[in-house]
This record gives C-alpha cells, sequence and structure tokens, in this order.
C-alpha cells in the first residue's frame, strides 16, 4: 500500500509476542467503509485474535477483506456475525454516523466493540453508547490510531510516564492529511454522515492531548472549520482548529486540514510537540521533510541532553494486546473506558461550537 495513501493506511510496527493462544480471541468484522480496518485487525491478529468472520454488504469489500485475512469467512447476513457465540469482539470501520449502531447491537449479543475513529457523530450517540457499557459491562474501544499505531507515539507516552520531562504543561498537534478525492467515497463529503473535520480526524488530536497531559477532563475554549478551497463539496471541511484547556491545566492547540501536497512522499507530516517543566519532546511521526522517508523519529531535550531517536521497528504497538487482555480478564490497561469516551466528546464538542469562517 503507497505510503501516500491515507484513506488505506495500515501502520506496521515492530512484532510483539502475541499475547493469547490460538482460539483463544476470536474477532469479527461489520462494516468496511473505511480502510481503517485493516489496520485495526492487523493489530489484533498480531496479538494473537483471529478473525473468523466478515460481513459487509458490498460482496467485493467482504472478499477483498477476506483475502487479506485467510480463514474469514464471509458471512451472508449481518445477523449471522452479531450470533455467532464464538465470537468475542466485533470490529467495524462503517460509516462514521453507523459506527454507534453497530456498537449498541455488538454488545446487544454479549460482544466487546472495536471502532474506528471517530466512534460518533453525535452527543446522543455517545450517551447511548455510555448507558450500554453500563448496562453490559463490556469494552466499547476505539482505534485512535495517531498514538496507539504510531512507533514515535508510543515511545513518546513512554518518557513522559517515566518523568523525563516533567510535568506536561501543552500539547500541539498538527494532523495533516491528503485529500485524494477521486478515491474517497460519497459519505465521506457528507457533513451528516462523517461528522465534520474536529469530529473525525480531530479525534486523534484530543484523544492525544488527554493522554499525554494526564487529563481527565478539558474545556473547549475556541475551535473554527473552514472549506477554503474545495467549492465542489460544499459539506466538506478542509481546515479545523481548537485551543482546549485540561482539568489539570494543561493546554492544546490543534490543527487538522486536507491539504497535503502531492510532493510529500506520505499521505500526511503529523507533528506532535509536548512541553514539560523539565523539557520537550517533539515528534515527526511518518516522515523527516526532505531528508529521512522513515517516519517515527522523537526529539528530546532536557536539562542534560538534546537527542533524536529513531525508533522505527523498535516500539511495535502495545495497545492491541492489551486491549485482548482486557476483554477476556476484565482490565482497562489498553485505554481506560472514560478516556476512550471523553475524547470522543470533546471532539464532537469542539465541533458544535466550532466558528465557520468560510
Amino acid at each position: 500500500m503507497s505510503a501516500k495513501d491515507g484513506m488505506n493506511y495500515a501502520p506496521e510496527g515492530k512484532k510483539l509476542e502475541p499475547v493469547c493462544k490460538k482460539g483463544d480471541f476470536r474477532v469479527g468484522v461489520i462494516g468496511l467503509d473505511h480502510g481503517h480496518i485493516n489496520g485495526m485487525c492487523s493489530g489484533l491478529v498480531e496479538a494473537g485474535a483471529e478473525v473468523t468472520m466478515v460481513y459487509d454488504p458490498d460482496a467485493q469489500k467482504a472478499e477483498a477483506f477476506a483475502a487479506r485475512f485467510p480463514g474469514t469467512k464471509i458471512a451472508a447476513r449481518r445477523e449471522d456475525v452479531l450470533e455467532d457465540k464464538s465470537i468475542q469482539m466485533i470490529a467495524s470501520a462503517a460509516v462514521t454516523a453507523d459506527r454507534c449502531a453497530v456498537g449498541l447491537d455488538a454488545m446487544s449479543h454479549g460482544k466487546h466493540y472495536f471502532s474506528d475513529k471517530a466512534p460518533f457523530t453525535t452527543l446522543d450517540q455517545l450517551s447511548s453508547a455510555r448507558a450500554k457499557v453500563t448496562e453490559t459491562g463490556l469494552i466499547w474501544a476505539v482505534c485512535y490510531s495517531e498514538r496507539v499505531q504510531n512507533e514515535a507515539a508510543v515511545h513518546a507516552g513512554r518518557l513522559i510516564m517515566d518523568g523525563v520531562i516533567g510535568r506536561v504543561l501543552q500539547v500541539i498537534g498538527m494532523g495533516p492529511h491528503r485529500l485524494n478525492a477521486p478515491s474517497r467515497p460519497e459519505w465521506f463529503f457528507r457533513k451528516e454522515r462523517y461528522g465534520g473535520i474536529l469530529t473525525d480526524i480531530g479525534s486523534h488530536q484530543i484523544e492525544q492531548f488527554l493522554y499525554y497531559s494526564g487529563a481527565s477532563d478539558a474545556r473547549v475554549l475556541h475551535a473554527k472549520v473552514a472549506n477554503y478551497a474545495h467549492p465542489d463539496y460544499p459539506e466538506l471541511e478542509d481546515f479545523g482548529d481548537a485551543t482546549l484547556v485540561a482539568d489539570n491545566g494543561a493546554t492544546n492547540y490543534f490543527r487538522v486540514d486536507w491539504f497535503t501536497p502531492d510532493g510529500l512522499r506520505t499521505w500526511g507530516d503529523g507533528r506532535t510537540f509536548i512541553l514539560g517543566t523539565e523539557g520537550y519532546i517533539e515528534m515527526r511521526k511518518y516522515i523527516d521533510v526532505a531528508r529521512s522517508p522513515e517516519g517515527n523519529h522523537v526529539f528530546l531535550v532536557t536539562g542534560d541532553r538534546e537527542e533524536m531517536i529513531s525508533v522505527t521497528g523498535k516500539v511495535g504497538f502495545p495497545y492491541h494486546g492489551e486491549l485482548i487482555l482486557d476483554c477476556l480478564n476484565g482490565t482497562q490497561n489498553a485505554m481506560p473506558q472514560e478516556h476512550t469516551f471523553k475524547a470522543a466528546e470533546l471532539c464532537i464538542s469542539a465541533q458544535n461550537a466550532a466558528m465557520r469562517i468560510v
């Protein structure tokens, strides 16, 4: 898969040991509307899960997915996946506005749920998901891949948890993406279906802010969205930004956009800057522009050193294995449920509060 293709980006990192034996954790898939499902399921399979069944109304999509994950049965009906008692988790990259409904059905059938981001497009959907988790005690997981499937992001988190840069004061995130409009499905350009740019790719930025700052909650101070350059797609927002302040005093600014130039060798020059009381970190996640096409660069400055750390193939993605163990053991080590939902809540709140510039 071309590194320029963000729609079907499926990152790879250091291979970690499986956390369970074959047959211990079985996954069914409903909804193949976004290519992120491939990275989601690859992570689960590498951690020891089996993808056993897939359903999508588009037979060609289902066949391509089954070819990518050998041994996966193509279901004739959505209900076949939901009613299979051997399946413990449903994974989905359905249209954004439909992801909540898949999760509610999954949990009603006694299964954990693993959603692509963004998991919701409205606060009402989020409310129904919270109620279903309370009712069932099951896990509603979300693949915020720009942190959990990026080795630089994983390593930066470990540095912060080890206290290397002290208390985190501010997180600045930049999430540019390549639009490549002709390759996008029709739903991608309908705001009711994709939720708006802050709900969509802004979800990555807000989740990272909460995680790196150690915050439990935050307030949206200001947000803006625009369609600067795509009049043929009037419901598309090609630019968005927001400012937040957390309950622990940390602050956040992020910008997301669809303006990655064609000359860039990857789908987006994603960067994150984290300021602490004892130092700072910069991540160049996917490329080091005009120098190295390799991503996963962590730049660290502290009281006694400045350092560039390249972590490609050295860290891996522990999230998927931790998620499997959480489902099997009733723990919340991969990502606490309230953190998962709070990130979703704040990105929708930012979207709802956003000033429309153009």
